[in-house]
């Protein structure tokens, strides 16, 4: 059986005394959590990786002894995991440790299938309920609160859920349905690595050509061929900083998941598609764990045999 935390009082909004739970600390939930708890909520994390919770701990919160310890007794448990696999599976067995009328908040990029299952099935089999959270920006703006939130669920859950989302997030869109919030995030990101895709080709076509990198970006921003990617990963293609911020490999996964619930609705996406093989390309050529601006990499092997990365 559930946890029993729910009273009356408890269905009012959140307020930061009221425990938190949070299992996966990873770029981007670990920002959200250490900004949660900066903000001054309660917090109990988990996550396999040591260090990220010592990171978490560091900014306020309190370590959990196991993903159950996180889950038991919270008002609200977010959950932040690489996979729909992983997810679901988290849900599958940590539903039954949720605390009456407590929230399960998902905030991964996961599909709208895998989160419509786990929204029916915690629904079905306890006295809690799911919203799912996707965001988007970076673990930049994450840390400081700086990101769009997604939500998908029920009217009552999310206006519970206002004074805590007023600090994860400075734009909060109710996206109408667990499967809105979530395919929304795919979509963001199928338009946001095929524009990156297309960039990197530009670029390399740019260089054969004889144009050096500092005018291709002066002269691009001018024009329609200029995006959110370009001002966010251009310098860094450039520079050959590829850092993961956001790695190739799960940009492949997003697109992949956007691509198939796109096949599975019958609508086609034949521009996703050709960025998800450029990806898969990028990820096959050894560049899976590498910042996904470096997509670029694959591209002009004679460059790359050179080590002329920014030399034409």
């Amino acid at each position: 059986m559930p946890s029993q935390i729910q009273s009356p009082a408890s269905m009012s909004p959140l307020v930061p005394s009221d425990s938190i739970g949070f299992v996966g600390l990873g770029a981007m939930g670990g920002a959200i959590a250490r900004n949660l708890a900066t903000a001054g909520w309660t917090m109990r994390v988990f996550d396999l990786n040591g260090p990220a919770i010592d990171r978490t701990t560091a900014a306020g919160a309190a370590a959990a002894s196991s993903a159950k310890d996180a889950v038991t007794g919270s008002a609200v448990v977010f959950s932040s995991l690489p996979t729909p696999e992983l997810v679901e599976k988290f849900w599958a067995e940590q539903a039954p440790n949720l605390a009456s009328g407590s929230i399960a908040v998902d905030l991964s990029t996961i599909d709208p299938a895998t989160s419509r299952r786990i929204s029916d099935m915690i629904a079905a089999s306890t006295s809690a309920s799911f919203v799912a959270c996707t965001v988007g920006k970076t673990p930049a703006h994450a840390e400081k609160g700086e990101i769009p939130a997604f939500v998908g669920g029920s009217t009552a859950d999310i206006e519970r859920l206002a004074p805590l989302l007023k600090v994860l997030s400075n734009d909060v869109y109710d996206m109408g349905s667990v499967e809105g919030a979530t395919i929304f995030k795919l979509v963001s990101n199928l338009v946001g690595m095929s524009n990156l895709a297309i960039l990197a080709e530009g670029y390399v076509l740019a260089r054969r050509a004889g144009i050096p990198a500092d005018r291709f970006t002066e002269a691009l921003r001018t024009t329609g061929g200029w995006s959110v990617q370009a001002d966010l990963r251009l310098d860094w293609m450039v520079a050959d900083d590829l850092a993961p911020r956001f790695a190739v490999d799960m940009a492949a996964k997003d697109l992949r998941l956007s691509v198939n619930a796109a096949a599975e609705w019958h609508v086609p996406t034949p521009v996703a598609a050709a960025s998800l093989a450029a990806f898969t390309t990028a990820s096959a050529s050894g560049h899976g764990a590498l910042d996904a601006a470096a997509i670029v990499e694959p591209l002009d092997p004679r460059r790359v045999a050179r080590g002329e990365r920014d030399e034409s």
